[in-house]
C-alpha cells in the first residue's frame, strides 16, 4: 500500500505543473505584492477540505460564475498566473464571478509556506486548501479530460463548465470568462 501511495504523489509530482512552453524563470512576480508586516501565519484562516467539501463549491446552483483554479506554491506556472487571477477577481467582484484558489500544496506546507504566501502576495480571492491524496479518484470529477498537471482552472455556472489545463495570461483567462458574463 504505501508503494502505491508513494507512485501516485511520484506521479501527481512528475506531471504537475505543466509548463506550455513559457519560461518560468521570471515566476515571482511582484506585483501582486503588498505590506502585510501586520499579518502573521497565524491570522490566517485556511479552509481546508477534502473532495467531498470542494464538492459544495462544484455543484452550486446559483447565478454566479465560478472561476477555480488549482495550484500550488511549488508550482512556478502556478504562481506567475496567480496574479492575473486576483486581477480577475478585483475587477469582476460586481459581474457575480467568484475565483476560487484551491491549493494542492502538501499539508505538512501549509504553515511553513502557503500561508506566508498568501501573506506575501495579499491574496484576496477565495482560498481553499485540498487535502486529499486519492487523486486518482477526484481528478476526473473535475474533468475527464485533467491529466493531472497543474495549473488547471475550471469556469463554470449552473448550466455550463469549461476546464482548461495550462496557464493564462490576464487577456486569455479575461477571453474565457467573458462567454459566462451576463
Amino acid at each position: 500500500m504505501k508503494y502505491q501511495v508513494f507512485i501516485v504523489l511520484f506521479m501527481f509530482c512528475l506531471f504537475s505543473c505543466k509548463n506550455d512552453n513559457e519560461q518560468v524563470a521570471a515566476a515571482t512576480e511582484t506585483s501582486a505584492e503588498s505590506d502585510n508586516s501586520e499579518l502573521t501565519v497565524e491570522d490566517i484562516e485556511l479552509e481546508i477540505v477534502d473532495f467531498e467539501g470542494l464538492r459544495k463549491y462544484l455543484e452550486v446552483e446559483d447565478d454566479k460564475t465560478y472561476v477555480m483554479n488549482f495550484w500550488a506554491t511549488w508550482c512556478a506556472p502556478c504562481v506567475k498566473e496567480l496574479p492575473h487571477f486576483e486581477r480577475l477577481n478585483d475587477e469582476t467582484s460586481d459581474d457575480d464571478v467568484e475565483v476560487i484558489l484551491v491549493s494542492l500544496d502538501f499539508p505538512s506546507k501549509y504553515e511553513s509556506n502557503l500561508k506566508p504566501y498568501i501573506i506575501k502576495k495579499n491574496l484576496n480571492s477565495k482560498l481553499i486548501a485540498l487535502d486529499d491524496a486519492d487523486s486518482n479518484s477526484w481528478i476526473p470529477k473535475i474533468s475527464e479530460d485533467w491529466s493531472g498537471a497543474i495549473p488547471a482552472t475550471l469556469i463554470y455556472n449552473k448550466s455550463k463548465k469549461q476546464f482548461y489545463e495550462g496557464s493564462f495570461t490576464f487577456e486569455e483567462l479575461q477571453d474565457a470568462v467573458k462567454p459566462y458574463l451576463k
